[in-house]
């Protein structure tokens, strides 16, 4: 009787003990900087190991739709990308993780589609610019 006692005591205590740390807890803390068409010019700081979510939208007015290409880095080192794509709609979007001490810049430009007959799109094409200190 005191051996069965013991050993449900010593399974039980080890059911209820928790580890000191699980292999997923940093990545449960990393935060996540979302980016949108209004981020355009803003200089962010996050943390090693944070992520950078961009989201671009196209913009329809005046017989033209501004569809944007994907974003990238201009310093891979320290701003890794993990994805990237277009929409057909012409909206944009990328992932990037802070994966070293520095600074960069995630950049993405906008082209102009006809989207009524007879209009002629202007020959610039815009660019969307954020810094990225990383600490």
């Amino acid at each position: 009787m005191l051996g069965r006692t013991l050993l449900a005591t010593t399974a039980l205590a080890a059911a209820m003990t928790v580890p000191a740390a699980f292999p997923d807890a940093a990545a449960a803390v990393r935060a996540i900087a979302t980016l949108s068409n209004a981020d355009n010019g803003r200089s962010v700081t996050v943390h090693q190991g944070d992520r950078v979510r961009v989201q671009l939208r196209a913009v329809t007015r005046n017989g033209e739709k501004w569809a944007w290409d994907e974003p990238t880095t201009s310093a891979p080192d320290v701003l890794g990308r993990d994805s990237g794509s277009t929409a057909s709609n012409g909206d944009a979007s990328a992932d990037f993780t802070a994966s070293a001490l520095g600074a960069g810049d995630i950049t993405a430009h906008r082209r102009c589609v006809v989207a009524r007959p007879g209009h002629t799109c202007p020959h610039v094409t815009p660019r969307w610019k954020v810094t990225i200190h990383v600490k």
